[in-house]
């Protein structure tokens, strides 16, 4: 019975909860077990925090906490992860730092308690990169999360847990946080599907970078309408959070069942940005092969891409700032617990001139007008998921991409980073798979507060390609695939 219940969507999970088919209870029971048979192999979440869990399925099963029931995002006793980056009361939260090694909160982030007072049930916290930096998730607390496809390779970053949890059917839906491409890039790695939502649109209720809108909260499932039915429970304006507007009049699963009727019309898509960003080579042609699909479900799909100018460098010296306003403290007084690549981003960040910082704002804004133009044309702008496949677990980061020197570890992840510049929702879909089993998938984005279309898109997609049906999956043992070949070689 186990085994069925994990191989539920969240949506048929939500259904059979309503009817009381089901009960929070088992869906827990099913975790559990669930979580016993693979962690081992993954550890994508390493605290569990299952009496917890079953403390709050007897209140709703008591009729206790249910003020929200019938209302969209609705989960009903639904079990899911929380990142480690993301307080849960009473929960061991250590945000994959030494330094916080024993936290824990007395209060839960305001987006848990959304999540909660929605019936979302915490079974666990997702594995996470040290404060939530780096593409690949490992941390010297918990130690390395692995992907499920082949867990010789790394699962992405920082939401490499939460996507791992869900692929793998440990629980249902997984909360994340993106910045540079984290709620994507793990998507793609696991053949999962992850949404950036648009800045405002869930809440960050206690971070420092109050009013910066690069870094979300945002959902991962493991496919589109149980995704829209995550971001539904995440929603709305909150106080603790400036940026927040209210929930949309129509909730994310109404405008995901309405996708086929209101498919975009035109979409434009880039392999590499006309060759301004290294991309791997078979990722590139999977990518073209897949977003014909578009145009077999009635698109009008065109090669595009807006010019990125020095959009790199804008993003790495904006992002820096970010690790200043979080880590300079830090810094001061526990340098020696703290990873080389955060060190590196605060301390790029303090030496940042106010002219440096003004010409990243201009860069910025200008390369905003140019994906203006783009979706005055166009419905949706498509690329790949991420430039590389799955790499090695035990790297930080892969040393090339395409024959190109990485300079540094965000250097592979521009192909997501522009799209947060621009403040543009995006989902990962799967689309694929390269010669060695690894993942591949398409990052689909559109214009800022268009969640919706986003959405829509993604899951017309996911109709045509049948690739959601092959999750969740057992943990697969597996070898690391040579580099690849200098591009045209």
């Amino acid at each position: 019975m186990h085994d069925d219940l994990i191989r539920l969507t969240a949506t048929e999970a939500v259904a059979r909860l309503q009817r009381r088919e089901v009960s929070p209870l088992e869906l827990i029971d099913a975790a559990e077990a669930r979580a016993a048979a693979v962690e081992p192999e993954v550890n994508a979440m390493p605290t569990l925090c299952f009496d917890r869990a079953r403390d709050h399925a007897k209140r709703l099963m008591a009729g206790q906490g249910r003020e929200l029931e019938g209302q969209a995002g609705w989960l009903g006793g639904l079990p899911v992860s929380i990142k480690d980056l993301t307080d849960v009361a009473g929960v061991r939260t250590t945000y994959g730092s030494p330094i916080f090694k024993d936290h824990v909160p007395s209060a839960s982030h305001p987006v848990v308690k959304r999540i909660e007072a929605h019936g979302g049930i915490v079974v666990g916290k997702s594995n996470t990169p040290e404060f939530g930096a780096g593409g690949s998730t490992f941390n010297e607390v918990f130690g390395r999360t692995r992907n499920p496809w082949n867990t010789s390779l790394t699962c992405g970053g920082s939401t490499g847990g939460g996507a791992v949890s869900v692929a793998t059917g440990e629980v249902w839906l997984a909360q994340g946080t993106d910045h540079g491409g984290s709620l994507r890039r793990p998507g793609t790695y696991c053949s999962v599907v992850g949404l950036r939502p648009s800045p405002g649109r869930v809440t960050r209720g206690t971070v420092n970078n109050t009013f910066s809108p690069l870094s979300v909260q945002g959902p991962m499932a493991r496919n589109v309408p149980d995704l829209a039915l995550f971001l539904d429970s995440m929603a709305g304006w909150c106080l603790a959070d400036p940026l927040t507007y209210d929930a949309p009049a129509r909730s994310y699963a109404e405008a995901v069942a309405a996708a086929e009727a209101e498919r975009p019309k035109r979409i434009a898509f880039t392999a590499d940005f006309n060759g301004q960003l290294p991309v791997d080579r078979e990722t590139r042609e999977i990518c073209m092969k897949a977003v014909r699909a578009f145009e077999a479900a009635g698109c009008i799909v065109e090669e595009f891409a807006p010019d990125l100018a020095q959009l790199g460098e804008a993003f790495l010296i904006l992002r820096s700032q970010s690790f200043v306003v979080d880590r300079e403290a830090q810094l001061q007084t526990h340098r020696d617990l703290i990873k080389p690549d955060i060190i590196w981003n605060t301390e790029r960040g303090l030496k940042a001139t106010p002219s440096q910082l003004a010409w990243a704002d201009r860069e910025r804004a200008a390369f905003y007008r140019r994906m203006v133009a783009l979706f005055s044309k166009y419905d949706v702008f498509v690329t790949p998921g991420a430039a590389t496949p799955a790499f090695d677990v035990m790297l930080r980061n892969p040393d090339t991409i395409a024959g190109v020197k990485l300079e540094n570890y965000m250097a592979g992840s521009m192909i997501n980073a522009a799209i947060t510049l621009a403040g543009c929702p995006a989902v990962a879909v799967p689309c694929g798979f390269d010669q060695y089993g690894r993942p591949v998938g398409l990052q689909v984005a559109a214009p800022p507060r268009r969640d919706d279309i986003a959405l829509q898109a993604a899951a017309l997609f996911e109709r045509a390609s049948g690739l959601a049906a092959l999750v969740p999956i057992d943990p697969r043992p597996g070898t690391v695939p040579p580099s690849e070949l200098p591009a045209g070689g």
